[in-house]
């Protein structure tokens, strides 16, 4: 009897310890053979959150399929023409950075002396008081010339020389953030606000990429501005105050003999905040097209995303000059105007100054443009008739009519 209750409590242990062990060792999948399977730790996306977003371009109907970039705004634009090729979030505001100091250089370009000497005033030499601040150190009462301190500003990103350029042009910072917001109204930004010349972190210091191609391409057809842009190397010899020579190097990495050498780039100029993120603007030529492209709040520099743009364009557009254009556009008049009007039998009412042109994806037939007729305004001068043509709803170019003289209404 006992052996028999001994038994039975042996045989209760070693089945509740079964059970106990069935449910305390984990069960692995196992293969068709038997082998247990091994689950890969997930490996995180490299991408940025706006990888996958489509271009906006992707939208117009017989367009060229855009490539994906890591940048959340993004813009490419061809110089000639001014037709958008590409853009992602375009008129999205961010903060720029330091390719605020193209709308510095321009303006500093169109005002300025270049061979003109200046003394670094306190307020420009120590005002900037963030660290890790791009500067060449200038002190107060050093000695430069406009053209040294331009390539400081386009080169060197030097954030004291955007404070000397501004008190130069405007006599005050102050002012000369207003002519930076005039300029950029003139030339048709929609949604930019500057609150300094070099871009230094500023909530109310915003632009979008759209505004920021408008600012650059005009800063491209400056010829001066231009010999900033695309300067690789510049030295400063010394000065009254700093006994050695300052030797500035483009900081853009896909310009020629640099890191990420892009056959083609001319120049830029890059930027960087924390709250930017990488922001660049290229300008870039291949046979006879020139291309502006502009990335805001990348990574990396932005030089991938930049690459991806500037052969997207190269590859898959072509301009085309808009023939059969008159050259005037004039008005006839009866016999007896002649009484009236000075040169009645050639009374000319516009005068097209330069050729029009238009970009498209290559293959594409010019004939399957339509046209449209504006008046527009000319901040310059009279009004202007642009004759604007069209792609499937899509701006690819323009032509403009500038107006040779006074119209009254009678004329109109």
């Amino acid at each position: 009897m006992n052996i028999k209750k001994t038994l039975r409590r042996l045989m209760t242990g070693t089945l509740c310890s079964a059970i106990f062990i069935t449910q305390t060792v984990p069960v692995f999948a196992t293969d068709s053979y038997g082998a247990p399977l091994v689950t890969a730790t997930p490996t995180p996306d490299p991408h940025t959150a706006y990888y996958n977003q489509p271009a906006d371009t992707d939208s117009i109907e017989g367009w060229v399929k855009a490539p994906q970039i890591e940048g959340e705004s993004a813009i490419l634009v061809d110089m000639l023409s001014g037709t958008i090729l590409y853009s992602k979030n375009a008129d999205k505001a961010q903060y720029p950075a330091s390719i605020t100091k193209i709308m510095t250089g321009l303006l500093g370009c169109e005002n300025l002396d270049l061979s003109a000497k200046f003394t670094m005033t306190e307020s420009a030499a120590r005002s900037i008081t963030e660290s890790n601040s791009s500067s060449i150190y200038a002190d107060t009462g050093e000695e430069f010339t406009v053209e040294q301190a331009l390539m400081a500003v386009m080169l060197q990103s030097a954030n004291e020389m955007t404070l000397a350029v501004a008190e130069l042009t405007s006599g005050s910072t102050k002012k000369f953030v207003e002519q930076m917001n005039l300029k950029a109204r003139q030339l048709g930004c929609t949604n930019t606000h500057f609150n300094n010349p070099n871009g230094l972190p500023d909530e109310t210091h915003y632009t979008t990429a759209a505004d920021m191609a408008k600012i650059a391409r005009a800063a491209w057809f400056n010829f001066t501005f231009r010999k900033f842009v695309t300067t690789g190397y510049y030295e400063i010899p010394p000065t009254n105050k700093f006994a050695e020579t300052r030797y500035l190097l483009n900081h853009h990495k896909m310009m020629s003999g640099q890191t990420y050498a892009y056959d083609g780039v001319l120049g830029g100029k890059t930027g960087y905040t924390e709250a930017a993120g990488n922001t660049l603007v290229t300008y870039a030529k291949n046979d006879n097209t020139y291309l502006v492209a502009v990335v805001m709040q990348s990574v990396n520099g932005a030089y991938s995303d930049t690459k991806a743009l500037l052969d997207y364009g190269f590859n898959n557009f072509s301009r085309s000059k808009i023939k059969g254009l008159k050259k005037e556009i004039s008005r006839s008049c009866l016999p007896a105007e002649k009484y009236l009007l000075k040169d009645y039998k050639d009374f000319t009412l516009f005068r097209r100054r330069q050729n029009a042109y238009v970009s498209l994806p290559q293959g594409t037939d010019v004939s399957q443009l339509s046209t449209s007729y504006s008046m527009t305004k000319n901040l310059a001068g009279l009004p202007l008739l642009t004759i604007t043509y069209s792609y499937n709803g899509h701006e690819v170019g323009t032509a403009r009519y500038y107006q040779t003289r006074l119209l009254s209404d009678e004329l109109l």
